[in-house]
C-alpha cells in the first residue's frame, strides 16, 4: 500500500495522495489538547463526482466537482461520449492497488498472492485458517506464538482487521502474514486476523457485519486454540487504516463482547468538510472512495458516523477499558487522527486513551518495512500497551 498518486481539485492544485488513504503531508503539526470539544460540522453536505478524467503520465489525476446534491446520481458523460466508452472510463487509480472505472468496476492491482497457514520460519509462530461461514466466504487465520514457558499460561487475545480501503487486502495476503507473524511473535498473544468481504462487490457494511461475526466468535472461544490458549477476559481489537475504522466501529456497537484494549493504528476517518490541519482534497478524496465503499448506502455522505465518528456521540460509550492511538506526521490523516484521539478523550468515556505519533513517517509506513527503527518503536509501543506496562 505504498504507491502514490495525485488528484487535482478543481482550483488546479496538485496534491500527492497515497494508495487513496489521502496520505497528504499535513498542514502542521497539531497541539495535543485533551480538552478540545468536538469539532462543529456545517452543512450543507458535500458530494463528490468525477468529471472526466485528466490524464498525466506516472500519477492518477482526476477532476473533483463538489456539490450539495446528495442524491447519489451518477456523473454526467461528457458530450459526444458514447456510454460503452463512458463506463469503461478510467476515473480513479492508485497504481499498484486499485483502478475503479465509471461503470463501478473495479481492477485490483496489488498483489494476489496468497500465503498458507504454516509454522513462520522466522518467528516461530504457527497459524491456521477457520471458515466462520462456507456461504458468506468468512474466515480468520489464527498465530501461536512459540513462547509458551508455561502450557497452562493464557495469553491476551487480538483480532486484527486489515486496512485497504474496504476495497483490497486479505488476511492471507503476504503483507498481513507477515505483520501477524511478527505481532503475535513480539506482543505474546494469539492474534486472529478476519478476512472480511471486499466492497464493491459487498458493499459496506459487509465488512463491518463480518467483523462483528468474528469478534462473536473469538470471544465465545470455540476454537481449540483459543480456548486452550486465549485469556477470553483479555481481548483486544486492533487494526490499519480502514482496519482501524472497523476496529472503532466494533467499539460502539451494541451487545458485544467485553473488549480491554483498542489499537488503532492510523485509523482511516473523513467527514465531508475538512477540519483544521487537513488538505481539503484529504476530505473530498477519502469521502469519495468511502461513498463507493458503500455503494450509495451511507447517511450523510462521508459524515456517516461510521467514517467521522467525531460527529457522533456515540464515544462516550465506547465498549474497551483502554485505547491507543498512533499516527505518521507525514501523514495526511495525521490530523484527523489526533482530533479522533482528542474527541475521545473529552467525551466523557471512562477509558484510558495513549497517543503516539513517528516523525517522518507516512501513512500505515510500517507494513512495508518493519525492521526500520520506528517501525520498532510502534511494535515496542503496542505490545507494551496490550501488556499494560
Amino acid at each position: 500500500h505504498s504507491a502514490s498518486m495525485a488528484t487535482t481539485i478543481r482550483s488546479g492544485v496538485t496534491i500527492t495522495i497515497c494508495t487513496a488513504w489521502a496520505a497528504i503531508r499535513p498542514c502542521r503539526r497539531l497541539p495535543l489538547d485533551r480538552t478540545r470539544r468536538l469539532l462543529q460540522l456545517q452543512p450543507p453536505y458535500l458530494s463528490t463526482a468525477f468529471s472526466p478524467q485528466v490524464r498525466c503520465q506516472g500519477v492518477w489525476r482526476s477532476r473533483v466537482r463538489c456539490t450539495s446534491d446528495t442524491s447519489g446520481a451518477p456523473p454526467v458523460t461528457a458530450p459526444g461520449t458514447s456510454d460503452a466508452a463512458a463506463a469503461d472510463e478510467v476515473l480513479l487509480e492508485a497504481p499498484g492497488s486499485f483502478r475503479i472505472y465509471r461503470s463501478g468496476k473495479i481492477d485490483r492491482l496489488n498483489d494476489p498472492t496468497i500465503l498458507p497457514a504454516g509454522v513462520d520460519e522466522a518467528t516461530g509462530v504457527a497459524s491456521k485458517d477457520v471458515v466462520l461461514d462456507a456461504g458468506t466466504g468468512l474466515s480468520v487465520r489464527l498465530y501461536l506464538p512459540n513462547k509458551l514457558q508455561d502450557a497452562s499460561a493464557k495469553l491476551p487475545v487480538v483480532v486484527y482487521f486489515h486496512g485497504g480501503a474496504f476495497l483490497i487486502g486479505s488476511a492471507r495476503d503476504p503483507t498481513y502474514h507477515k505483520y501477524l507473524n511478527a505481532l503475535a511473535s513480539a506482543a505474546g498473544v494469539l492474534a486472529v486476523s478476519v478476512d472480511y468481504r471486499l466492497a464493491p462487490e459487498h458493499p459496506l457494511p459487509a465488512a463491518y457485519d463480518d467483523s462483528w461475526a468474528a469478534l462473536r466468535w473469538v470471544a465465545s472461544a470455540q476454537d481449540e486454540w483459543i480456548a486452550d490458549h486465549g485469556n477470553a477476559s483479555r481481548l483486544f481489537v486492533a487494526g490499519d487504516s480502514a482496519g482501524a475504522n472497523i476496529a472503532h466501529e466494533m467499539l460502539v456497537r451494541d451487545g458485544g463482547p467485553r473488549i480491554e484494549g483498542a489499537v488503532l493504528l492510523h485509523p482511516w476517518f473523513s467527514g465531508n468538510a475538512a477540519i483544521e490541519g487537513e488538505p481539503p482534497a484529504a476530505a473530498r478524496v477519502t469521502g469519495l472512495l468511502w461513498s463507493y465503499a458503500c455503494r450509495g448506502s451511507a447517511a450523510g455522505g462521508a459524515d456517516d458516523p461510521r467514517m467521522n465518528p467525531l460527529a457522533s456521540p456515540a464515544l462516550e460509550r465506547l465498549a474497551c477499558a483502554r485505547m491507543l492511538v498512533t499516527t505518521g506526521l507525514e501523514d495526511g490523516l495525521a490530523a484527523r487522527n489526533r482530533a479522533y484521539y482528542d474527541a475521545v478523550a473529552a467525551s466523557g468515556w471512562r477509558g484510558r486513551a495513549a497517543w503516539l505519533e513517528l516523525e517522518g513517517e507516512g501513512h500505515v509506513f510500517f507494513l512495508g518495512k518493519l525492521e526500520c527503527d520506528n517501525a520498532k518503536r510502534l511494535m515496542d509501543r503496542v505490545a507494551a500497551f496490550i501488556a499494560d506496562a
